[in-house]
This record gives structure tokens, sequence and C-alpha cells, in this order.
């Protein structure tokens, strides 16, 4: 009879802000590795309101240009946002943008590895304007 495990643990990721992306493949791995997981799911969570996570090739073009210039079209920083009227902060944008991405991910488990493509990594997205220690809670369901 197999045993279905639930593990949390957490991941801190030193950012930039401003559109920063941040490789969390191999941290998120070594979490599911010592779970001792072979099959089951991750789910990745980050904490907080102005960051996101997704997946995508983890390539100098896409990372340092691409997403930035698309986010930014999408919600420009120096557009008007209610939320700077209310709050009288900068950060309006950097809310907007981490709705559009989302919190979370998850990631299925085989073999006790992620199951990513060839060049698929996991990324963090930190779009608020100043640097900051996100928290991403990992929690690995399996067996």
């Amino acid at each position: 009879m197999l045993w279905t495990m639930v593990k949390t643990k957490k991941i801190n990721v030193k950012t930039k802000g401003n559109c920063d992306v941040v490789n969390i493949t191999d941290q998120v791995g070594e979490v599911v590795a010592k779970t001792g997981v072979s099959e089951g799911t991750v789910t990745l969570f980050n904490v907080g309101s102005t960051a996101g996570i997704t997946t995508t090739e983890y390539e100098p073009g896409l990372v340092n240009y691409d997403l930035a210039a698309a986010f930014e079209k999408i919600a420009p920083a120096n557009a008007r946002y209610e939320h700077e009227e209310t709050w009288h902060d900068d950060n309006g944008h950097a809310h907007v943008q981490a709705s559009l991405l989302g919190p979370s991910l998850s990631v299925p488990v085989v073999d006790g590895q992620l199951t990513l493509g060839t060049w698929q990594q996991i990324i963090l997205i930190d779009f608020d304007t100043r640097a900051r220690t996100r928290t991403v809670i990992c929690q690995i369901i399996g067996e």
C-alpha cells in the first residue's frame, strides 16, 4: 500500500524589483528531492501581491527584455492607477501585472523529478518598484 504525503516548505528569493525575472527551478527541484516524493504534484505559491510565478525558457532576450516589454504594454508604469491614489505609492502597475500573471503554478512530479520541458524553467517575476525577499510556498503532495 502506498501512502500519500503532504510536505510544505518555503523558498526565499531575493529580487531586484522592476520586472526582475528569477529562475527558481533548481531550488524547487531540491525541495522536491528532499521530500522523497516519487509521484505527485508540487504547487508553488508566491506570498504577496506584486510578483507572480510561471514557466518559460530562461534565455537573455526573453528574461532581460521581452517579458518586461510585454507587461509594460499591458500595464505601463507611468499610467494612472486608483491603487496609487488610495495608498499614495508608486506600484499600481505592479499589482496589475502580477494579477495578470498569477501567484501560483502546479508542476507534476514523475519518478521524483519535475516534469518540465527541455528548455522550460520555473520563474518568479517581481514587478514591484524595489528590491525585496519573496517567499514562495512549495507544497508537495504525492507518494
